[in-house]
């Protein structure tokens, strides 16, 4: 087997084998690194590619001053700050606008790409532990989508100190080194950057939550949860939710605050032509038009929803369902209505070919 240090003289040789299996161990936790400081995977994954490019071509260069880990992460972090000045900043449908009364109707969804989007757990190994004596947050709590939202309301050089500190557990001075920076300026904005986040940040992430309530819990709410959504029962959703609840639904910038938006926005829209048919003709309880099926992104429990397509012969990818859970209640419901993006983030989908 070839060392380390043979790997990186072969690669630095030029040999592209030798590179590619000098980079791949550091591959998953760098494009979890990008999707950090951009909100976006497909952001991340454009900037890593760049990164990598980067690296390949200014590996002849590198002497080993610093660990190569290290200097992959400053190559990281700068083609993130590039993307990030030029391109506008993300964040979620709380953050865009206030909330809206659920009989005024939903806005038509914004085109251009200012969403924060969830990270599926199954695309880096996002244990709950923390990356050096330096961190402050467990890998899983630094891709939840309140934090990442968070970030994203960071000046990007402090969103970059923030991360390579208390999340990768780099050094002041290493973090100085990155950016071309000094340690006091980096000390600085850290503690802009800590104070910033504090202040969107819930009181408990939900790593705690989750850890609180116990496996077998956060399964029975979530399957409680997706059978009433695939049966279109109103009455079970709003039981399982806080009273403060919030509905969000990207691309669309509209969202709902509290039970009474709840109720509005899921009788009034999502279930309301099922509510038609049941007043009108019955409706059959083993008619299932929509299918839930369960996942895992951003460290929380959430659920793919497929309606049924007559023309198509089998389920379509409508929507992904990501869960915040205070207790145990729902207290954040994030539903990223994007087919594209849920093929993109490998989700499961029921079969084909199988009539409703």
């Amino acid at each position: 087997m070839t060392s380390p240090q043979g790997l990186l003289e072969a690669a630095q040789a030029g040999d592209e084998k030798a590179f590619g299996r000098l980079i791949e161990p550091h591959r998953g936790e760098l494009q979890a690194h990008c999707y950090r400081m951009l909100g976006s995977v497909q952001d991340a994954e454009d900037a890593l590619q760049d990164a990598l490019l980067r690296a390949w071509r200014g590996l002849p260069q590198f002497a080993g001053r610093s660990t190569l880990r290290s200097w992959l992460y400053k190559i990281a972090t700068n083609s993130c700050l590039d993307v990030i000045g030029r391109r506008p900043q993300r964040v979620l449908p709380v953050d865009f606008g206030p909330a809206a009364d659920p009989h005024d109707g939903i806005k038509p969804p914004i085109a251009e790409s200012v969403w924060v989007e969830p990270y599926p757990d199954q695309m880096f190994d996002v244990g709950d532990r923390l990356l050096g004596p330096e961190a402050r947050y467990e890998q899983r709590e630094s891709v939840e989508l309140a934090f990442v939202a968070a970030l994203q309301h960071l000046p990007a050089q402090q969103r970059a100190v923030l991360i390579l500190r208390e999340v990768l557990g780099f050094s002041a001075k290493e973090v100085a080194d990155a950016l071309d920076s000094s340690v006091a300026s980096v000390n600085s904005a850290l503690q802009r950057a800590r104070s910033a986040t504090s202040e969107r940040l819930p009181e408990e992430s939900q790593q705690a939550t989750l850890r609180a309530l116990g496996d077998d819990r956060i399964q029975a709410l979530v399957e409680r949860y997706m059978l009433a959504w695939e049966a279109g029962d109103v009455d079970t959703i709003v039981d399982l939710l806080t009273d403060d609840v919030t509905i969000a639904m990207p691309p669309m910038p509209t969202w709902y605050r509290g039970l009474d938006g709840a109720i509005g926005f899921l009788k009034g829209y999502v279930f309301a032509e099922r509510a038609r048919r049941e007043e009108l003709v019955g409706f059959a309880a083993e008619e299932r038009r929509v299918r839930a099926l369960p996942t895992w992104v951003s460290g929380q429990p959430a659920f793919a929803v497929y309606h049924w397509d007559e023309e198509a012969g089998g389920y379509t990818p409508v929507a992904l369902q990501v869960l915040t859970l205070r207790g145990d209640r729902i207290r954040d419901i994030t539903a990223f209505v994007n087919p594209t993006l849920m093929r993109r983030l490998g989700l499961p989908e029921p079969e084909r070919r199988r009539t409703p």
